[in-house]
């Protein structure tokens, strides 16, 4: 290749490094082709896997090679420092049984090296029903802890300081009720709310789209949503008061670029709302967080986690007009994938949970839940957590892996499995733009629908041996399978509720109550931001489903439409 004289000799260089580059590329693929026979390899989100990457795979760009860490557009990490300036979060889901009981979990977790508490709730409360509500029998701390007033709130965090821990709360439906129990169970310590830091899940839109837990139609949940983004914003300052959550999205089937652009779109539907309300997007977006699925297939869900922050920072600010630098960057907890667990020989969810864990440090996560070995088959024991906790502490101080700061970026595949993650996501805007937007699809099924083609041909792959699962459809030991210790309880956490809530309404001030609920229903049947009236309730002892109750009273009840 001659140089044009015009062109500047530095990049007359690479063009002549470029071309050169093709040339004995096509060479490599003619010999290679010519005398071997390759089965075609793909990601689990069906994209076809060169078995080479080069510059040339870069359309012409070079990836993230002249971005730095903590710098717009993010795509390399938020911090400057990345791990070597604080490790993640080492946090690790529990909840089950009676708050007691769970307490005493929490205790051993911090005394272990957890950094940050998770809170998984039972079915009851994720539905926000008290523990004797007939709708409970049977699953009362069943699937997490039981919590039906600040009574159990105050219980579950006895002993543990919330000026100086981090805690997680995985609820949605009836969020904005637990939020206010655990406010409320900090000023009960003397704890002030602006001292508080945590997480409240809160992202009723994936409950629709994926996981159903929810209470109040779509319309009425968004608003208590934004009423937590404007009350936190001005006395909650450090408390992230949503999670846009894509793991359960893909928990229920989904494929990575899926989770990528429905949990983005989620998202870009709570700033419009936040807006719409009158909030400055600068006042709410610095609070926004994000939980990812880490799933198997490992560059996959590095190039999704690069692709994610890439994305935010940049509609954030040409799409939304954000200006602070704090609402640009995209802060994220991530779980090891509940969903690849299996039943069967149990010990190698310890290597599949290592490797999605080592995905995710490299993906850039800010937080980090590791899934225990035997949540496949019931809530797991104190053996289990401890090594799923150990898998993160050994990630941390012996493999080297914090000591770089995005150590994959310039990989010719990472940055090119990066560009296409991108390029899918926008695609999937642009169709969920043509349903009206997320709240239509929601409506309408579409999103429902595409999680459900996606999880049956996900099934069908492994079924028919075109996605091998190790212990599942392959290496099967033909003999009996290894039994693992399970954590078992009876139904006395159950009972001990039942007599604990008769107790509660025995010596609350019932007139109290009774007045905080009246003024809560008012206030939700106006425009109020209904936080303080909640708060209200909840230190008067009210429960879960009396708060609930009167809210229903004005909304009504979500039913979903039959889709399918």
């Amino acid at each position: 290749m001659t140089a044009h004289p015009d062109i500047n000799p530095t990049v007359a260089a690479m063009q002549q490094e470029l071309d050169a580059l093709r040339a004995e590329v096509d060479a490599w693929r003619r010999r290679f082709d010519a005398g071997a026979k390759r089965d075609i390899a793909y990601t689990n989100s069906e994209w076809e896997v060169a078995p080479l990457y080069t510059a040339l795979d870069l359309d012409g760009s070079a990836g993230s090679a002249f971005e730095v860490p903590g710098v717009y557009p993010f795509t390399r990490g938020i911090h400057p420092t990345g791990y070597r300036g604080k490790l993640w979060t080492m946090r690790q889901f529990a909840g089950f049984g009676s708050a007691k009981e769970t307490n005493e979990r929490y205790k051993f977790l911090l005394k272990n090296g957890t950094t940050g508490l998770s809170v998984a709730f039972d079915f009851p409360t994720l539905m926000g029903y008290d523990s004797d509500h007939a709708r409970s029998e049977g699953e009362v701390g069943k699937c997490g802890v039981a919590i039906s007033s600040l009574a159990d709130m105050e219980a579950l965090f006895d002993g543990i300081p919330l000026d100086q821990v981090s805690t997680s709360m995985t609820i949605n439906g009836p969020a904005i009720i637990l939020w206010c129990f655990y406010i409320a169970a900090a000023e009960k310590q003397g704890v002030k709310p602006d001292q508080l830091r945590g997480t409240v899940q809160n992202d009723i839109l994936k409950e629709y789209m994926a996981q159903h837990a929810w209470c109040f139609p779509i319309e009425p949940a968004l608003r208590l949503i934004i009423d937590m983004f404007e009350y936190g914003s001005e006395h909650v300052p450090q408390w992230n008061t949503v999670s846009i959550s894509g793991y359960h999205i893909r928990e229920a089937g989904a494929t990575a670029a899926q989770e990528l652009a429905f949990t983005l779109a989620d998202g870009f539907t709570y700033v419009e709302r936040g807006i719409a309300r009158g909030l400055d997007v600068d006042d709410f977006a610095p609070r926004l967080s994000f939980f990812w699925d880490i799933h198997n297939d490992f560059f996959e869900e590095i190039a999704k986690l690069r692709a994610a922050r890439r994305i935010w920072a940049r509609h954030l600010r040409e799409r939304y007009g954000a200006r602070n630098p704090r609402s640009l960057i995209m802060r994220f907890h991530s779980q090891t994938a509940g969903v690849t667990l299996t039943a069967q020989q149990p010990m190698n969810n310890i290597v599949r949970v290592a490797y999605q864990a080592m995905a995710a440090v490299l993906g850039g996560t800010q937080s980090l839940h590791t899934n225990s070995m035997d949540e496949t088959l019931a809530l797991p024991t104190e053996d289990a957590v401890e090594v799923a906790l150990r898998t993160q502490q050994v990630l941390a101080f012996e493999t080297g892996v914090p000591n770089v700061i995005d150590p994959l970026g310039g990989s010719y595949y990472v940055e090119q499995l990066t560009d296409e993650m991108e390029r899918q996501a926008e695609a999937i805007f642009g169709q969920i733009e043509e349903q009206g937007g997320v709240v239509t699809g929601l409506e309408n099924g579409w999103f429902q629908r595409k999680i459900a083609e996606a999880a049956a041909r996900q099934q069908w792959e492994i079924e028919q041996h075109r996605r091998l699962i190790v212990g599942v459809n392959a290496f099967e030991t033909g003999q009996k399978e290894l039994t693992i210790p399970l954590l078992e309880f009876d139904q006395q956490a159950a009972k001990d509720q039942a007599a604990a809530l008769a107790r509660l309404r025995l010596t609350r001030d019932e007139a109290r109550c009774t007045a905080h609920i009246d003024r809560l229903r008012q206030a939700a049947r106006g425009q109020e931001n209904v936080v303080p009236f909640i708060l209200e309730c909840a230190r008067s002892y009210c429960t879960l489903y009396e708060i609930r109750a009167a809210l229903e009273d004005v909304f009504g009840a979500y039913r979903e439409p039959v889709f399918f």
